[in-house]
């Protein structure tokens, strides 16, 4: 089995903007090379909100050099950048945005979900480009919950979402730069199941809700992170006390200098001032603003 190197848990809330109540399970400024290619990942946990008619979430804001994943669990999410990407995620569906060069977005809940209120329930995940692509031109994916490949664990014990890379020989929706698997699970109370994950990957566990027992020992709580040895051995072995939603990140370390700022990860910091500088400019583009009908 593979082994445990650390387990982390984060119950502290912070707001991002005024939508989005979210626990930082892991950052690169903490963690750095030994979760590399991640950065961070925001949970925000179920949170419930009044119907409104006002705008909730986060204003115009730039990001270079990395990609940003949305996973909605419940709720709605309303996106728009400056690349022209855009659209609205609902349960299930995924938003993968490669910022790249530089791009300008916002993000707010959706009319619709505004208006209705309700729990509100979402991950973003940062994922590092490595150096050669983080000038990259930006991209908008829209992973619709149909096009997810999902996989039933037997007698009905859950089940596992194939987002990025491969599992079970099924392959994810998203177009990735390196080599990564993004996993999303649920594992009914009582039950376990094995998950294998490649050598040489740098491999983190994420329990979001619920209670698992890691490789028959390690017992973890919901909001938690496991970090894994980067050794030979691929099996985990997940054992649910409760049910359990969960997120399995794997990926090549890209073994390149990180250097962030805010909304930017680059390689240096000159390259940190130019993007500051590149934002300045204008470079970045801006949200096409819609003229009202």
């Amino acid at each position: 089995m593979k082994k445990v190197i650390g387990v982390y848990r984060n119950h502290n809330m912070h707001w991002v903007g005024d939508g989005f109540p979210v626990k930082n399970l892991f950052s690169y400024d903490r963690l750095g090379q030994a979760i590399s290619p991640f950065l961070l990942l925001d949970y925000a946990a179920p949170y419930p909100f009044e119907p409104t008619n006002e705008q909730h979430g986060v204003g115009s804001h730039p990001h270079r050099g990395f990609e940003t994943v949305t996973i909605a669990y419940q709720g709605e999410v309303s996106h728009k950048d400056s690349a022209g990407g855009g659209g609205t995620i609902q349960s299930g569906d995924v938003q993968w945005m490669t910022a790249g060069a530089g791009v300008v977005h916002e993000e707010f809940h959706s009319p619709e979900f505004a208006k209705q209120g309700g729990l509100f329930e979402m991950v973003q995940l940062w994922v590092n480009l490595p150096a050669k692509d983080k000038m990259t031109a930006p991209r908008y994916q829209a992973l619709a919950a149909a096009d997810i490949p999902r996989i039933e664990m037997d007698d009905d014990a859950g089940h596992i979402r194939v987002i990025a890379g491969e599992f079970g020989g099924h392959h994810g929706p998203a177009s990735t730069f390196s080599p990564i698997n993004v996993w999303d699970g649920q594992l009914k109370a009582d039950y376990e199941t094995f998950v294998h994950v490649p050598a040489g990957h740098n491999a983190l566990l994420v329990v979001l809700k619920g209670e698992v027992a890691v490789n028959g020992g390690q017992k973890v709580l919901d909001s938690s992170i496991v970090m894994f040895e980067r050794d030979g051995d691929t099996a985990v072995q997940l054992q649910a006390y409760q049910d359990t939603q969960f997120l399995v990140l794997t990926g090549e370390p890209l073994n390149e200098p990180i250097q962030g700022y805010g909304p930017f990860v680059m390689n240096s910091k000159d390259e940190i001032i130019q993007a500051f500088n590149d934002f300045n400019a204008g470079k970045f583009g801006e949200i096409p603003v819609q003229s009202a009908h």
